[in-house]
């Protein structure tokens, strides 16, 4: 199991299916733990319902949050994720399909650390995933992380 640690926050099958096995086959050297809605994104983060007794030290190096989720919205998750001392600081990248500005307004003013488009293409999603774990893994230093 690697020390890193990515959490993927996507209810569309078809996108979190493409989100994960692209960054598999990036040769990605990070554990990818999924959650499909909000509140199970929440109770995985701080350890509670299914994941209860999960050690929650070990935070992501970084969230991968979609903004239109079921139970809880994206917006809520990246609210109580700034809220909660265990998780203020672990880097939030909205990767949502929204090209609303008030949407990308909304997710800087919540706490998010980026805001990424979901491509339509295959290749330029493939690509600005790799560019994404390349720079969250590989170039920032997450206090989160350490």
């Amino acid at each position: 199991m690697s020390d890193k640690l990515i959490l993927v926050v996507e209810d569309n099958p078809d996108h979190l299916e493409l989100t994960v096995l692209t960054l598999e086959e990036l040769g990605l050297s990070a554990e990818i733990a999924v959650a499909r809605d909000g509140a199970a994104a929440l109770d995985y983060l701080f350890g509670q319902g299914q994941h209860a007794g999960r050690d929650v030290r070990r935070q992501p190096a970084f969230i991968l949050l979609d903004m239109k989720l079921p139970k809880l919205s994206g917006l809520d998750v990246l609210r109580s994720v700034r809220s909660n001392p265990l998780t203020a600081l672990v880097p939030v990248i909205m990767l949502t399909s929204s090209s609303e500005h008030s949407d990308m307004v909304a997710c800087y003013q919540s706490g998010a650390n980026s805001f990424v488009r979901k491509p339509v293409d295959f290749v330029d999603f493939t690509e600005k995933l790799n560019r994404l774990q390349a720079y969250w893994l590989g170039v920032n230093e997450s206090l989160a992380a350490a």
